[in-house]
This record gives structure tokens, sequence and C-alpha cells, in this order.
């Protein structure tokens, strides 16, 4: 299985250099630039989001895609190389794909980059490794930042605060009945589900989401726990 450490960061193929600059948008920032190379699909990175750290390529992604799949977007970050497979990023990508979404779904793409910019703030302050120090998974955490922001959820809110710890409750409870050990993949795409379905139920929004999620990095993963995953390719 490919992870994309080398040739295209979306799709691992090679890449091929073209004999004069041509404008392509950049898969993941959008922005449309000169380059001398695509992949053999014809994926184009930029040099720019090529050295991006984790949070910023997330960041960078969530306030400019289009798309309205939390899923897709999810699984193009974690095709990027700075995306690990197991990291608190993940904490921060729960709640950036889920504004993103949101709020294209909702037809105001221009309320995401502020709300995805408090997520990562609000991300930051989960530690690595809570799922098993303190039985609180940072991705299930993360749709709980998201629920806050789009309801404008405080400490001192009545419906709002009920539905931001809800959800994590929620999340939490799904995430765990699938047993352990950690992994950022599974939890995250288990996170983005639900979430989704809490929108539908106590928001009335209908976000899309592929229905056949599978897992593409579970090569990756000395711990899978393959057929007993939900998202295992290989039955």
């Amino acid at each position: 299985m490919a992870d994309y450490r080398t040739g295209c960061m979306v799709c691992g193929k090679p890449l091929r250099y073209l004999e004069s600059p041509e404008e392509h948008e950049c898969a993941y920032c959008h922005r449309v630039l000169k380059t001398n190379a695509l992949c053999e699909d014809g994926h184009f990175v930029c040099d720019r989001c090529h050295s991006l750290g984790a949070d910023d390529a997330i960041e960078e992604y969530c306030a400019r895609t289009a798309e309205t799949d939390p899923i897709r977007m999810a699984i193009t970050l974690m095709q990027n190389p700075v995306v690990n497979m197991h990291g608190p990023e993940h904490h921060f990508l729960v709640p950036a794909v889920l504004l993103a979404a949101y709020w294209n779904v909702a037809g105001q793409p221009d309320r995401k980059a502020k709300m995805i910019a408090t997520a990562r703030d609000r991300a930051g302050m989960i530690r690595g490794g809570a799922c098993g120090f303190m039985g609180d998974c940072g991705a299930a955490v993360g749709t709980g930042i998201f629920i806050s922001l789009v309801t404008g959820a405080t400490p001192l809110s009545h419906r709002e605060w009920q539905q931001a710890n809800l959800v994590v409750a929620k999340s939490l409870e799904t995430i765990a009945l699938h047993g352990g050990p950690r992994c950022c993949k599974r939890n995250t795409f288990l996170a983005i589900q639900g979430a989704v379905a809490f929108v539908r139920e106590h928001l009335g929004m209908t976000i899309p989401l592929d229905p056949a999620v599978t897992c593409r990095f579970y090569g990756m993963n000395k711990e899978c726990r393959m057929a007993d995953c939900p998202f295992y390719p290989v039955r």
C-alpha cells in the first residue's frame, strides 16, 4: 500500500514534468499557479502546501475547499505526508472538515475561516494520548468543538451547551465500543460519521457522506485491528 511519502502527495503516482509551465489548481489550497510538474493523474500541489506543517495544511485546505463531504476531505488531508498515521493533528482535523462541510452546505463559505482558526486553537489544548491516558479521544472532543462553534455555545449556554456535550458523549461511546488499541484514522471516521448524524437529527441539516468508507492507511498502522475494524477494506 502506498503511503504517498514519494511521488504525488494526493495519489502517490509518479510525477511528470512539462516542457513549459502551465497554470493548474493546487489540490490543497485551490490557488491557480504555474507549475512545471503534475502527477500522472494530473494532480498539482504547490510548493507552499508541500512545505506546510500538519495543522497549517488542514487549516489552509479546509478554509478554501468547496467540498461538502467531510470524509472525503479527511482522506485528502490524511494522504498529505505531513499528517501522520497517529497524532494530535487529528484532534483539529475533525472539527476543521466538519466546519468546512457545514458552511459549504449552508451556502456560507465565508464563515468558515474564522471558525476553523478558532477550532485550531481549541484543539491545541487536547494532549496527545488523551484517549488512553484520560479516556477522552481527541477526535470525539473535536466533534464538540465543531458543535460549540456552529451553535455559539459557551459554558453559560443552555441548549447549545447540552448539544456540544451530547455529541461528544455519543462520539466517545461509539469509539469506545469499537475497542482499542488507538487508531486515529478509525476514530476520526467514526467521529465524523457520528457528528453528521447528530447535525441531521438536532440541527436539521443534511451533510453528504459517502456510505462506503474504506481505510487506505491500514498498511501504515502496526496496531491495525484489520477485519475487526469497520473500515478495513479486506473481508
